[in-house]
């Protein structure tokens, strides 16, 4: 073990790889209960998609760990989740079979940028301002998704708005989200989870996100909303897993996505922001926590740009990251992931591939806790989502918002997310802005012929569902 994880050269022991890897899993835990209550929405088997979640957070970690002996784990995503689901799902009318089609095809597109010297032309091409915005914007998305799930809004007509029918002025007209009366105990339950979280997070507690879901869920026993009795086992989950593993194989898979060709633009703009959002959250993760800690040298961030093949450690650990994606979509979940929580670890002194082992081991062992994690209400989990949106909007700090025609692409990428309930809109607005910009200043030659061709296919999807 030594030998293989080469501890001693990487400054680290076994002891501290082992701490690392119980921390890194506390940290993220929450995605057991919170992904499969997430793409349960779509239609899917609850029992199926949290099997899925574990196999596929197992399998991505140890090719982390094993292939490219980084202290990451993976897991499906956060985001990219939210975005099967109400973008994909019910924005874009596709079934949760199609979604897992593309997820599984933007795996493939992932590994082929990664072996190959498109990753360097797509890296460049989108601009840094954006590109943090865009991780800020999601962030945003994540908790307005958590704030809904947690029962704090109510939507009511808005007295303010009226419109004329006629001769006739009609009041409310408008539907506007409004803070909920604190007299239901759903409600309560979601405030107090809060708390806890936020206190234990403030207080460094190891584990916050996860032992706040888990002490939300036992206060919601004695206030009748965590209901032991309606649960599912490990036995149930595996007897539903056939619902959703190899479906993608399937009439109801792949070849639907190629049946009706109006859609074909559709489908390849969805495959598109499922692969930017996937691609840039991992490199992000990687050179935000790993150079810093040394875990991926100047020569790695150097590689990441412009070598071919398996160079370099960054290089094997995108290409773990991305063969996770189609793998995870086989088995019946949205794109797997490298977890910025793993920081968490790194941070514990983490430093080789054993931690990421250790993390897959414990998800291993979580499999057999069905019960009790199927018996967690999403009241209990509100919190996780809100306090990963609250992590994730530290990505605006990176934009000069200073600097107008930084700011304006920037603005309506992070913020239409939220407003428009979708995360592949708000991609769309700053690149369509970033463009507006570039040619007002009369600087079109600074534009990515990508970044053109990305924006085009924005449209012509704008144009398509008007049409539609």
């Amino acid at each position: 073990m030594q030998k293989f994880f080469k501890l001693k050269e990487n400054g680290t022991t076994f002891s501290t790889e082992v701490i690392a890897g119980f921390t890194t899993f506390f940290a993220m835990a929450y995605i057991i209960i919170v992904n499969p209550n997430m793409l349960a929405i779509s239609g899917m088997e609850w029992g199926a998609v949290f099997l899925a979640t574990i196999i596929a957070s197992i399998i991505g970690t140890l090719v982390m760990g094993l292939f490219a002996n980084v202290p990451y784990a993976q897991a499906p995503g956060m985001g990219l989740n939210a975005f099967f689901v109400f973008t994909v799902c019910f924005g874009l009318n596709f079934t949760w079979q199609q979604a897992l089609s593309m997820v599984f095809l933007c795996g493939l597109i992932n590994v082929l940028i990664t072996v190959t010297r498109v990753r360097k032309h797509i890296i460049r091409s989108i601009p840094q301002s954006l590109q943090h915005a865009i991780g800020g914007g999601i962030g945003i998305f994540i908790a307005y998704i958590g704030i809904k799930n947690a029962g704090f809004l109510s939507f009511t007509a808005d007295p303010g708005t009226y419109f004329m029918a006629g001769d006739t002025v009609i009041a409310n007209s408008s539907i506007v989200p409004a803070l909920v009366e604190f007299n239901n105990p759903s409600v309560i339950l979601a405030l107090i989870g809060l708390v806890i979280t936020f206190v234990l997070l403030v207080l460094k507690v190891r584990g916050a996100i996860f032992i706040g879901i888990i002490a939300t869920a036992l206060l919601g026993i004695p206030m009748g909303i965590t209901k032991m009795n309606e649960v599912i086992t490990f036995k149930d989950a595996l007897e539903v897993l056939p619902s959703t593993f190899g479906v993608i194989f399937t009439s109801e898979g792949l070849p639907s996505l190629f049946t009706d060709l109006s859609k074909l633009p559709l489908v390849l703009m969805t495959i598109f922001a499922f692969s930017l959002s996937d691609t840039f959250d991992t490199i992000g993760t990687f050179i935000g926590t790993g150079l810093k800690s040394g875990i991926f040298t100047a020569a790695d961030q150097e590689a990441l740009a412009d070598s071919r093949g398996f160079r370099s450690k960054m290089d094997r650990a995108l290409f773990a990251d991305a063969t996770a994606t189609s793998i995870g979509a086989i088995f019946g979940t949205s794109n797997t992931t490298t977890y910025v929580e793993s920081a968490a670890g790194i941070g514990a002194g983490g430093r080789t591939g054993l931690t990421s082992v250790v993390v897959a081991i414990l998800f291993a062992v979580s499999a057999f806790f069905a019960p009790v994690v199927s018996a967690i209400p999403s009241e209990a989990t509100a919190a996780a989502l809100i306090v990963v949106g609250i992590m994730m909007l530290s990505a605006f700090t990176e934009v000069k918002w200073d600097v107008l025609e930084e700011a304006i692409p920037a603005f309506f990428a992070g913020i239409f997310m939220a407003f428009c309930y979708s995360i592949s809109y708000g991609i769309a607005a700053g690149f369509i802005f970033y463009i507006l910009v570039k040619i007002c200043k009369r600087e079109i030659k600074d534009i990515h012929p990508i970044l053109w061709v990305s924006t085009i296919l924005f449209i012509a999807n704008f144009i398509i569902l008007a049409r539609i």
